[in-house]
């Protein structure tokens, strides 16, 4: 994620603005990752990643607007209009404009809706008890009722919708995802692991801290739950490639975790699941970017695994 400095001054929050419980002592500890890569052909631009995620990935679905804002955070909302249809959802933003979320049909591909909202790096969206969570400005998460998305992503053109109340303060919402009726929201940290914390979800959207902080990979940029295994996409610099960890769930250690890591190709962003499908969403292929010889990967669509091929890395 290449944030402009007033963005990086927002997200990397201090620790003075944390409670006592909120600030861990984190590990700096290098974690091994599989760098074993093929050197032929790939599927996607720019050079190979690894031999795994080779194997595991293809190409997916198209995201709109590149051409005007950057994709960050991604998500699932199943029965989306009431009718069993579901939806994945993309958050873009654009420095000095709205943020927008588009609504992508997995079963066409094809652009449902798009939503405007008030700007912020949106690094992650996820939908649960009848809310959209969005990451907001600095280290915090705005609510979004369903029913008023669901009208404005039918809407024609991009409508404007306002988020509800006030945004929740957290100790970190550089991204974020759900499983159930929790939430989970972390920081970005460039040179050193980062921390997430889990915020059980009220039928009125209110998010209630759960104790104890988990440690996160360096460079977390999304994040997608399993009933058993967190999967985290890392990234920073649009010249490295990124990386992928599958971590079993159960210990808040990430040295004491069971754990994959393998190499992934440049500006890996958010990842959602959907249907046993694993989706992965690049920021490369936005303006920003996919005209710069020094971008490494230039990957305009989602790649896709199935969730198993990844998850099997780790018993």
């Amino acid at each position: 994620m290449a944030r402009p400095v007033a963005i990086l001054a927002a997200v990397f929050t201090t620790a003075a603005a944390l409670t006592a419980v909120e600030a861990p002592t984190i590990a700096t500890a290098a974690i091994s990752c599989d760098t074993a890569t093929t050197g032929g052909s790939t599927f996607y631009d720019g050079p190979s990643a690894s031999k795994k995620y080779d194997a595991r990935f293809s190409n997916s679905l198209g995201i709109p607007n590149l051409s005007t804002h950057t994709p960050q955070g991604a998500g699932t909302w199943y029965n989306w209009d009431g009718a069993g249809k579901n939806l994945l959802l993309v958050a873009s933003y654009r420095s000095g404009a709205d943020s927008q979320i588009y609504g992508i049909d997995p079963a066409t591909g094809s652009t449902v809706g798009v939503v405007a909202i008030a700007e912020s790096h949106v690094g992650g969206i996820t939908t649960s008890k009848g809310w959209a969570f969005v990451s907001g400005a600095g280290s915090s998460i705005r609510k979004y009722r369903l029913t008023e998305l669901r009208t404005a992503m039918k809407a024609a053109g991009t409508p404007y919708l306002t988020q509800v109340g006030t945004a929740r303060d957290v100790a970190g919402a550089s991204f974020l995802s759900s499983y159930g009726d929790s939430l989970f929201s972390g920081s970005f940290n460039e040179t050193g692991r980062g921390t997430m914390y889990e915020y059980k979800i009220a039928d009125d959207g209110t998010l209630t801290t759960v104790a104890g902080a988990w440690e996160v990979p360096t460079k977390t940029q999304g994040l997608m739950i399993t009933a058993n295994h967190f999967v985290y996409s890392t990234s920073y610099g649009r010249g490295n490639r990124s990386n992928l960890y599958v971590v079993k769930r159960g210990n808040k250690d990430l040295d004491a975790a069971p754990l994959s890591c393998f190499r992934a190709p440049s500006m890996t962003e958010g990842v959602t699941e959907y249907n046993g499908t694993a989706y992965l969403v690049y920021e490369s292929g936005s303006h920003l970017y996919s005209g710069d010889s020094a971008t490494l990967n230039v990957i305009p669509r989602m790649h896709k695994a199935t969730v198993s091929s990844l998850t099997s890395l780790v018993s």
